[in-house]
């Protein structure tokens, strides 16, 4: 692991050819291996594991996940299952062995789009521009054809990560392992990292349904609910630890939200094959909970953006450029997988009803309205540092 620094300057002297001594200073990009990382997160008002700031949806969430799953009953896994995996775990001497040896007996086979280890490039800074990008061990998102063309070009530095445009887009399920050796503490900044990445990337896609659908600003859009889940694994204690991610309005500003990280389970994955069952069980529920999310949401705005003419786009397409190269994808095949995943289709449903209610309006008084239409004017996305224009000049 590297050495932590107390500042994101390092400095080396150097002799030119007139043999005069210079001193250059470069600055670090910081990463989750860094201590000063989580801190830095903080400040800009993403909090790691905040327990007093759960998601209007914890119950429904902690609910869904605690179902059983019938690829785990006792006659579809049985002990000498349960041994595999701890002899997996037990063996895996790093992290990629892990990665590829215990954690697909947790993570289960499904029909869902994910892959891992690439390089989240395509994304816009998530701060001030002095992170690493993020590298999720393993993440779910959508096929990019089930997302409209349009919505993709527009959001493309939010819900597109990586160069390589075969890779899954809008992930809000994502997983980071350690060998037995690895530092968990780094594992839970990674996930934390991850997870807030995913959530802003739905948030900007739940603000875009919003723009299409005429409405200005809806106090809906903060509903403070969770739509991304993250994990991580350590194969030294067989701990598995699940998060939600959520947006909430921030007091500093009403447009740049503020980020929660908030602990879902924490499971001894090793200890029995009870506790394995339940583990197992949580982590492939919330990944067809995260799917399920996904889908409504892309449903959704793909139906409203059909109606929405071009000059009401508020967001500027990325001038990213995209690979067009294959990912070499996780390959679990379920014989377990929600009707949702077995419906999955390629191509958008245009006809698809958004299943998910945004809620009623509030009445807003005339000097609210105005405040808030000159907010909107012109937005600043503190994690870009770009102007968004919500109105076209006449």
């Amino acid at each position: 692991m590297p050495s932590s620094q107390s500042t994101n300057e390092t400095r080396s002297k150097s002799t030119n050819t007139l043999g005069e001594s210079t001193v250059k200073t470069s600055h670090r990009r910081s990463s989750a291996y860094h201590r000063d990382f989580e801190q830095h997160l903080i400040d800009h008002d993403i909090h790691p594991n905040n327990r007093r700031q759960k998601p209007h949806n914890w119950d429904e969430i902690q609910q869904r996940i605690a179902q059983p799953r019938p690829s785990l009953s006792p006659s579809k896994f049985s002990d000498a299952a349960f041994e595999t995996f701890q002899q997996a775990s037990e063996e895996a001497l790093t992290e990629a062995m892990m990665m590829r040896k215990a954690f697909p007996i947790i993570s289960g086979n499904a029909d869902i789009p994910s892959t891992g280890e690439l390089p989240f490039g395509n994304l816009e800074p998530l701060t001030d521009g002095t992170l690493v990008d993020a590298k999720p061990d393993f993440f779910d998102g959508a096929r990019p054809a089930q997302i409209h063309r349009r919505i993709r070009s527009e959001l493309s530095s939010y819900i597109t990560p990586s160069t390589q445009q075969q890779a899954p887009v809008l992930p809000n399920f994502f997983a980071e392992g350690k060998g037995p050796h690895g530092d968990a503490s780094v594992a839970k900044r990674q996930a934390c990292y991850d997870g807030v990445l995913g959530a802003r990337g739905v948030h900007k896609l739940r603000a875009f349904g919003v723009e299409a659908s005429g409405v200005e600003y809806p106090e809906t859009l903060f509903d403070d609910n969770a739509y991304t889940i993250t994990s991580t694994y350590h194969g030294g204690t067989g701990t598995l630890q699940m998060y939600t991610t959520h947006p909430t309005r921030s007091p500093d500003d009403e447009i740049s939200p503020a980020y929660h990280m908030t602990q879902l389970r924490s499971l001894a994955m090793t200890d029995s094959v009870e506790r394995f069952r339940e583990g197992a069980s949580a982590f492939r529920n919330a990944r067809d909970w995260a799917k399920e999310q996904r889908d409504d949401l892309i449903a959704g705005v793909n139906t409203r953006v059909i109606g929405m003419p071009s000059e009401t786009s508020t967001l500027e397409s990325s001038g990213h450029s995209m690979l067009s190269q294959s990912v070499n994808e996780f390959t679990l095949q379920d014989s377990e997988t929600s009707a949702d995943a077995l419906g999955l289709d390629a191509s958008v449903d245009t006809n698809t009803s958004h299943k998910r209610s945004r809620g009623s309006e509030k009445g807003h008084t005339e000097s609210k309205s105005k405040k808030r239409s000159i907010k909107r004017s012109v937005r600043v996305d503190r994690s870009s540092g770009r102007c968004e224009r919500c109105s076209q000049a006449g």
